[in-house]
């Protein structure tokens, strides 16, 4: 029988978010499926199914399956003691397609965490000290922002791009192919 891996339990706090995040004994880190999803205002089978889809599996390998780890508890919690644990790596991969495919609560999360990102490195080079607390008002500002921006923009904003881009691919593809896309039929008598 192969023993355990125990993870430690912590708050994490992601802008106005609090989810729960997980440290295994080797230092590395993980967030449940569940909250994954739960972050990007999806129910868990989502994440699941991102997990089984062909674009994970390419960057990840076939047979990924995420671990079921349990938690160290002081008090056992009846149905709390395990998870399927994430490494953040492909939480941030899933949040990112959920960007992509036009999802704005991903979209606003993960353009703010980009930010931050940045900013923080930005902050280094420049001497600039923020506290956590500070960092987390700003996430939250960024995000709320983002979110009222994309609702005023509508559907339209990444459809729109999407419906370009395929213009503009078939376009090009039928040029390839010697033939004039806006210009009229001839004529075959």
């Amino acid at each position: 029988m192969t023993e355990s891996i125990r993870a430690t339990r912590a708050s994490v706090q992601i802008g106005s978010q609090e989810v729960d995040g997980f440290m295994l004994p080797d230092g590395s880190y993980r967030m449940s499926q569940t909250q994954a999803a739960e972050c990007m205002g999806k129910p868990e089978i989502n994440a699941r199914r991102f997990l089984a889809s062909k674009a994970i599996k390419s960057l990840l390998g076939e047979g990924y399956t995420p671990d079921s780890i349990e938690i160290e508890s002081d008090e056992q919690l009846r149905g709390q003691s395990r998870f399927n644990a994430l490494p953040l790596e492909v939480v941030t991969a899933y949040w990112f397609t959920q960007a992509s495919q036009g999802n704005k609560q991903a979209l606003s999360l993960v353009w703010a965490l980009l930010t931050e990102s940045l900013e923080r490195r930005f902050d280094s080079a420049f001497g600039i000290t923020r506290t956590e607390t500070e960092r987390q008002e700003r996430l939250t500002s960024r995000v709320q922002q983002l979110e009222r921006d994309l609702a005023e923009l509508g559907e339209g904003f990444a459809l729109d791009d999407h419906i370009r881009q395929e213009r503009d691919y078939f376009e090009r593809l039928l040029r390839e192919k010697g033939i004039d896309p806006w210009g009229l039929p001839e004529n075959e008598e």
